[in-house]
């Protein structure tokens, strides 16, 4: 038999446990390793009924020193400053992270920021990489790092997510102990406009060519050999035969009228502010018969958040039905608590069979749209606000690298005012639309590879490289 070697897994929040132990891949991962190790920054009693069949160590958690903090900022701005130029999404992210605080932080951000603004380079980044990983030399959570890590005789460190500020310190054992490391861009957007990665790595994982030419272009030291394009488990799910309810199943559970077509609004976090806009929107053309069918009205509030702000439209509207995400916190003290929270495998059937069985999905440009067009979804996105009408400005992410893309697909419908909302929702409810294409192409563009064996993909690479 050939020799195989020892998998560790780090799973940082709900949603890398959603997309690697929920799909195929640790079941794929045995077949390609002696052993795997999940290295958990979620409670370990979150895999209890899961029968994985595999070591799990759950990880202290870590907080930030402020000189760790420090460089890591230092890093992630002057990042952010090297690339602003032509690129409104991470010049948007560039002034977001500006602080005013009068706090020892809000003093260093600021003077960050000026001294980033002149000296800017990929050696700096290194450089401030370096600072941030020495002041993990002594720290006592390394320590223990260390002494797991040659516990287990890891030989590759796998990172389910690339940014989590936490992870560091683990990044710089696997370094000391020279372990290799590879990790998983997390997210289409997490590139072109979102801040720098946690630490280096040996090897990436991405979603897509569009993904890997980004990646070479905001990571100039990462050669190609060190990137394999494998897509992305976190769709793999909807191709589980285990997950999902049938249409009966379905109609009892959300006490669907069958008769009626139905609406999906799926909603972000409350930092997309016209959410509840749009869905009063929604609800007032239902109870004033403006469309031209009666509809059935699923709400799906988000996952990282409880649903409290909508709390109002559950009592104003009785007609809505409401999918409340079963994420439940399962780690009140943390750095980043919205991380701990863990979805169910209930949930994942109720978000597999609202795809499937919905005639129309509406959300304000969430990656959800990717979850439609997988199931051959039309897609609207509200985008009404902007500088001029004084509402949230949401319409400003359009410029954003990932969505540009989106807009130039024309795979979706982006309306921009209430009168475009209407017609466009009339138009899909009477006679569907036209884009099953557009949907393909952009899938084809953004995903890279089939949904089918994107685990299988993933411990095949990740054996190769170790």
């Amino acid at each position: 038999m050939q020799y195989m070697k020892n998998l560790g897994v780090v799973i940082t929040d709900g949603v890398g446990y959603r997309n690697f132990i929920m799909s195929d891949f640790i079941a794929e991962a045995k077949e390609n390793f002696n052993n795997v190790i999940i290295f958990s920054c979620l409670p370990k009693n979150v895999y209890e009924h899961l029968n994985l069949n595999c070591t799990i160590v759950e990880l202290d958690v870590f907080e930030e020193t402020f000189f760790t903090w420090f460089f890591r900022k230092s890093k992630e701005v002057t990042h952010l400053q090297l690339h602003a130029k032509g690129n409104f999404g991470i010049t948007d992210n560039l002034n977001s992270t500006k602080s005013k605080a009068n706090n020892p932080r809000g003093i260093a951000n600021r003077f960050i920021h000026k001294w980033s603004k002149r000296l800017y380079s990929e050696k700096w980044i290194h450089r401030y990489n370096r600072f941030q990983q020495r002041t993990f030399h002594s720290h006592e959570i390394t320590k223990k790092y260390q002494q797991l890590l040659n516990q287990y005789d890891i030989s590759m460190l796998f990172f389910t997510h690339q940014r989590p500020p936490f992870i560091a310190p683990l990044i710089y054992a696997a370094e000391q102990l020279s372990i290799k490391t590879a990790t998983f861009i997390f997210s289409w957007d997490n590139l072109a406009s979102k801040g720098r990665m946690a630490g280096n790595f040996d090897y990436y994982l991405v979603w897509s060519n569009l993904m890997k030419e980004d990646l070479l272009h905001f990571y100039q030291s990462i050669n190609d050999n060190q990137v394999a394009i494998v897509g992305t488990p976190q769709f793999e799910p909807y191709s589980m035969d285990k997950y999902g309810y049938d249409k009966a199943q379905f109609i009892d559970k959300f006490k669907i009228d069958p008769n009626l077509p139905i609406v999906l609004f799926t909603c972000n976090d409350a930092s997309s502010e016209n959410d509840p806009i749009y869905l009063e929107l929604l609800a007032n053309f239902i109870k004033n018969g403006n469309l031209i069918k009666s509809v059935n009205l699923i709400v799906r509030t988000s996952p990282a958040e409880e649903p409290i702000r909508f709390k109002e439209f559950a009592e104003k509207y009785p007609f809505i039905i409401w999918n409340y995400p079963d994420w439940k916190i399962r780690r009140a003290v943390h750095q980043e608590a919205w991380t701990q929270r863990v979805p169910s495998m209930e949930d994942l059937n109720d978000l597999k069979s609202l795809l499937k069985y919905c005639d129309l999905c509406i959300n304000v440009l969430s990656t959800i749209t990717l979850d439609a067009f997988i199931f051959d979804k039309p897609v609207i996105n509200p985008v009404f606000g902007n500088i001029e009408n004084k509402m949230f400005d949401d319409q400003k992410f359009l410029n954003y690298a990932h969505l540009t893309k989106l807009v130039e697909s024309n795979s979706t419908h982006i309306v921009k005012n209430e009168a475009e909302f209407l017609d466009v929702i009339n138009r899909i409810l009477e006679k569907g639309d036209n884009k099953k294409m557009e949907r393909d192409n952009f899938l084809d563009l953004e995903i890279g590879k089939p949904i089918n064996g994107t685990s299988k993909r993933i411990a095949e690479t990740l054996r190769q490289w170790a």
